[in-house]
């Protein structure tokens, strides 16, 4: 994954996020919230923990308000969970809140894999990861699947070399940054475990649970919404359909997956009109039908009788939603 640089501030908040009071915080912090609430379709114990966060370093602030006394709070941040659950979107909101409250200076974030913080070489890992650092200087580094950070079995990897400098600029700078690693829930607690100084530095672990089917189905209507398309029931008795058998069958990536699948289908229903391209009503330009869908490999293949065929942790989700 190359760096991704994400904006979660305007520039007016950027100017004016230290010198507001702690009510005005609480209405920015309370539509930022209600964004994420839109953005995202359940995962209410993900939001609730936010909203804790969020409510924790309120409180802080009306306490320095009236005197009394504040800790200078720990947030760095562990996102664990499958692919397609939304870490990389919370991220970007909780960048958002600290930058409203007054704790990170830019409220960006800079989301990176292991590729973009180790060397190849000696001496070439220390420039990566400060340069990576220097980037997210006053928001949020977000580094994905951050386990592969660390390989023991490897005497010559670079790794730990990365994650040393990432302990000290943590502990150093965190009134000016926020780390969130982010990655499969087991694979994450052995990194955590087998590196004691940078669990110790992680204040907040939240878990991302996969979605239900009715969830994922919301989710696509709210796709497709915002690309001006519909399903016709049949599609949306099909879709249905369509989910259920995917969530059995390998690399399933959560919304993700969905996304893939509705490109899909905008495909399939595009051929299908230009075949009669003279004949294309408006509704038609906007209707998936249940055609569409059921064109899909996944109502013809069977899923594999090996239980572990379709982990999630053999291989990052791929475009197998055909």
């Amino acid at each position: 994954m190359a760096q991704t640089t994400l904006n979660a501030a305007t520039p007016e908040k950027e100017q004016s996020a230290h010198g507001s009071t702690a009510s005005e915080d609480r209405q920015a912090i309370a539509a930022t919230l209600l964004q994420l609430d839109r953005e995202l379709v359940g995962l209410a114990p993900v939001k609730q923990r936010i909203q804790d966060i969020a409510a924790l370093l309120l409180v802080d602030k009306l306490r320095a308000e009236r005197g009394l006394r504040t800790g200078a709070p720990s947030l760095h941040m562990s996102f664990t969970g499958n692919p397609g659950t939304g870490k990389t979107t919370v991220a970007m909101r909780m960048a958002q809140i600290l930058h409203q409250l007054g704790y990170l200076r830019r409220g960006h974030l800079v989301a990176v894999t292991r590729d973009d913080l180790v060397g190849q070489y000696i001496g070439h890992t220390a420039p990566k990861t400060k340069e990576v650092l220097k980037k997210a200087m006053g928001g949020v580094l977000f580094i994905d699947e951050a386990y592969y950070l660390y390989r023991p079995e490897n005497e010559r990897d670079y790794g730990q070399e990365s994650i040393e400098i990432l302990l000290q600029v943590m502990e150093n700078n965190r009134d000016d940054l926020v780390v969130i690693f982010a990655g499969y829930k087991d694979r994450m607690d052995r990194f955590f475990s087998s590196n004691p100084g940078m669990s110790s530095r992680v204040a907040h672990h939240i878990d991302f649970p996969d979605y239900a089917p009715e969830e994922l189905e919301k989710i696509a209507d709210i796709m497709l919404e915002g690309m001006q398309y519909r399903f016709d029931e049949p599609a949306q008795q099909a879709f249905s359909q369509y989910i259920v058998k995917r969530m059995q069958q390998p690399y399933f990536a959560n919304a993700r997956s969905v996304r893939n699948a509705l490109e899909r289908a905008r495909l399939r229903h595009a051929s299908r009109l230009m075949r009669d391209p003279d004949n294309v009503s408006d509704a038609a330009l906007q209707t998936i039908g249940a055609q569409d869908i059921r064109a899909s490999r996944v109502f013809t293949e069977v899923s594999s009788a090996n239980p572990q065929a379709g982990s999630r942790h053999d291989q990052p989700a791929d475009n197998r939603e055909t």
